[in-house]
Parts: structure tokens; sequence; C-alpha cells
């Protein structure tokens, strides 16, 4: 029964590290260009951030340090993300 016990743990625990894995896997990303997270165009006075589709032509006052807009929109992203995944 001790046998028995020791493996079922055994497979538990790695079962329980496969996981923490693929997790991590999903977090790192390779680094190609399509992974962008955002693109600062000076010529167009234009920053985009390809995680919410949001297109700001500001980018001067942005460098400048006035972020509000551009993390409203962030947070109001990540709350309807988090909204979403607990109605599923």
């Amino acid at each position: 029964m001790s046998v028995l016990r020791a493996r079922l743990l055994d497979i538990k625990q790695r079962k329980q590290e496969e996981e923490i894995t693929r997790q991590r896997r999903s977090q790192v990303g390779t680094g190609d260009r399509a992974e962008k997270i955002r693109t600062y165009n000076f010529p167009q006075d234009r920053v985009t951030d390809h995680r919410i589709g949001l297109t700001l032509h500001n980018l001067s006052r942005i460098l400048e340090g006035e972020l509000d807009e551009l993390v409203d929109a962030l947070a109001i992203s990540e709350q309807a993300k988090q909204l979403e995944a607990q109605l599923v």
C-alpha cells in the first residue's frame, strides 16, 4: 500500500511540475516580431499597444510621462479579461 501511495504521489507531483512548466513557457514567448507589445512611430506621432489594439496620436506627451490614457486603457482591458474569465 505504501508503494502505491508513493507512486501516486510521484505522478501527482510530475503533473504539477508539467503544468508549471507549461505556464512558464506560455508566458515567456519567442521574441519574434509578431509578439511585440507596443510600437512607437515617431514620424506619425503615434503609439500603438498591440495587446489591446489601442492607438494614440500623442507620442511626445507619452514620452514625457503622461501615461494616464494608456494605463487606463490597459486597466480596463485587464478588468474585462478577468470578468470574462469569471463568467466562463
